[in-house]
């Protein structure tokens, strides 16, 4: 199974889930198969006035992942992601990184096929 960046408030399976793609604190990368991680931190893009979603896309697609969990993923990061070939489940709130990538592999999450807006 591919690897799965979550975005993530901490570097633990165990952490929540940040809601935010773009200003999330940062992104767990998991094999779902060994669930084995590595830590991102997305420190810099959070300081961004503008672009944080498309810095953060980009790290992404540089980390290997192959899919994406969030909350919420704005236009521009949903568009550079889906460049990537990387594909996007949002709309995910309260849980834990292990939780959604549990949801994940059980095969209980859809793939987006637009970006969210602010009110989803």
């Amino acid at each position: 199974m591919d690897k799965i960046a979550v975005s993530s408030q901490g570097p633990g399976l165990d952490d929540p889930m940040d809601q935010r793609f773009g200003r999330a604190a940062g992104f767990l990368i998991v094999d779902p198969d060994s669930m084995q991680t590595e830590y991102i931190d997305n420190g810099s893009s959070q300081v961004l006035a503008q672009g944080a979603g498309i810095q953060a896309a980009e790290t992404v697609a540089k980390s290997g992942a192959k899919v994406v969990i969030s909350g919420f993923v704005g236009p521009k990061a949903f568009r550079i992601l889906q460049a990537a070939g990387i594909r996007v489940v949002h709309g995910l709130q309260n849980m834990t990184v292990r939780q959604a990538v549990e949801l994940f592999k059980k095969g209980e999450l859809e793939y987006a096929d637009a970006p969210a807006r602010p009110e989803d």
